[in-house]
């Protein structure tokens, strides 16, 4: 029997669209109006404020869809090389996608487990771009749990890691695993399994970014409102069913708008100064910032919901009880054992700004994967960068790919 939870919240925040969307209109129309070339209004300095404050409305009060990856092309070695998607897996609650590259090209393959954190796996579209020079690089493309009917039952955490393991085998063998951010934790369970059970696609390698390892460690605000509140207080409040308008109708989801809601209050003030700055550049004709501030909160402010079972087993099992690092996680029945590592090679990176999972929860995993040796493992902090940067943005680029690559290929042999 579940606790009773906020079951009208999902069904406000619809007519809350519903009620701007009129709203959203009459913006879009007084945009086009003073930007037209064919509108005195659009040469005079009164006419641009206009379309900035116009085009600022409709951008707060558009519903934001599913961006497309949109990856067409990299460059191997100096050269060209098309690259097309394509669906190597599909499965009721993620799919598996290949960035597929045009010739017979051999690098290693590298699958990023993209995190079901309330964000479309296109958030981590730098990440795979920055790595297709050099890798064969697949992704987990997690669904939308409001567009996943009942008939498919629950996704609780343990389903996750049953995923990544499925996903492992069907592209083995040599492959090496990258977990940004909430998976490390299954992606290590993963490998932890996989070790014990001596699977032949046992993983290469395993890197992982900024990660809740150990949540104990240098706890975020994030991770004490995690650890604060007990579990009745998430069931109630952060939980909801799905309107009767999605294919999901009455799956219990934690909605991507709260998700979204709960991150842009961490700072407030620096969301609320980068659209202040987007008018600015509109009016000042900059749209080379413009585009850029677009591009981001595009992608920002498309949200995902999450299934419940899974958002309520990540709070327990890896903010409340540190299920993992305590030795205590159980998987089919066993208790996972990280100490069994011993093929699969650690790559461990993490943020000196980082303000989600703080500094030392991802290197907590080297000291639990204590039956590797010296050689196998590795950790790198990268200066001046928060979350987002240790896996997107130039220092990423320039900084933490290279140091990927290198410990990929040395261990693909």
């Amino acid at each position: 029997m579940h606790l009773r939870e906020n079951s009208h919240l999902y069904h406000l925040h619809e007519m809350h669209y519903a009620a701007l969307a009129p709203l959203n209109l009459l913006a879009n129309a007084s945009k086009a109006l003073h930007n037209s070339p064919f509108s005195p209004l659009a040469y005079t300095g009164f006419g641009r404020h206009m379309a900035a404050a116009a085009e600022l409305l409709e951008r707060v009060t558009h519903r934001y869809g599913k961006p497309d990856f949109g990856i067409t092309h990299t460059h191997v070695k100096g050269k060209d090389v098309t690259i097309y998607e394509e669906v190597v897996m599909e499965k009721p609650f993620g799919d598996l996608i290949h960035f597929k590259k045009y010739g017979n090209i051999k690098q290693p393959k590298m699958l990023i487990v993209a995190p079901m954190s309330g964000h479309h796996a296109t958030l981590l579209r730098g990440t795979a771009e920055a790595l297709l020079p050099f890798l064969d690089v697949y992704i987990t493309d997690w669904k939308d749990a409001r567009n996943v009917s009942l008939l498919h039952g629950d996704f609780h955490l343990e389903d996750y890691i049953h995923y990544v393991i499925e996903f492992t085998k069907k592209l083995e063998p040599d492959v090496h695993l990258m977990a940004v951010c909430q998976p490390s934790v299954p992606v290590m369970i993963a490998a932890s399994v996989m070790n014990q059970t001596k699977d032949k696609a046992t993983p290469r390698s395993m890197t992982l970014i900024g990660g809740p390892i150990d949540a104990r460690i240098n706890p975020t605000k994030v991770n004490k409102l995690s650890m604060e509140k007990p579990m009745s207080w998430f069931e109630q409040h952060m939980i909801t069913r799905v309107p009767f308008n999605y294919p999901g109708f009455m799956r219990r989801v934690y909605p991507g708008f709260m998700q979204l809601t709960s991150f842009m209050a961490l700072d407030p003030d620096r969301h609320i100064n980068a659209h202040v700055d987007l008018f600015n550049h509109l009016v000042e004709g900059d749209g080379e910032s413009a585009r850029a501030h677009k591009k981001f909160y595009d992608e920002y402010l498309s949200v995902c919901d999450l299934p419940a079972e899974f958002y309520l087993d990540c709070i327990e099992q890896v903010f409340q009880k540190f299920l993992l690092p305590t030795g205590n996680f159980v998987y089919e029945g066993k208790k996972v054992k990280p100490e069994a590592i011993t093929e699969t090679a650690l790559l461990t990176l993490e943020g000196e700004l980082d303000d989600i999972s703080g500094v030392g929860q991802t290197e907590a995993a080297q000291t639990l994967c204590s039956g590797l040796t010296a050689s196998m493992k590795k950790h790198h902090m990268q200066k001046g960068v928060g979350h987002y940067g240790i896996f997107n943005g130039r220092k990423f680029r320039e900084h933490v790919v290279p140091i990927i690559v290198e410990f990929v290929e040395k261990h693909n042999d």
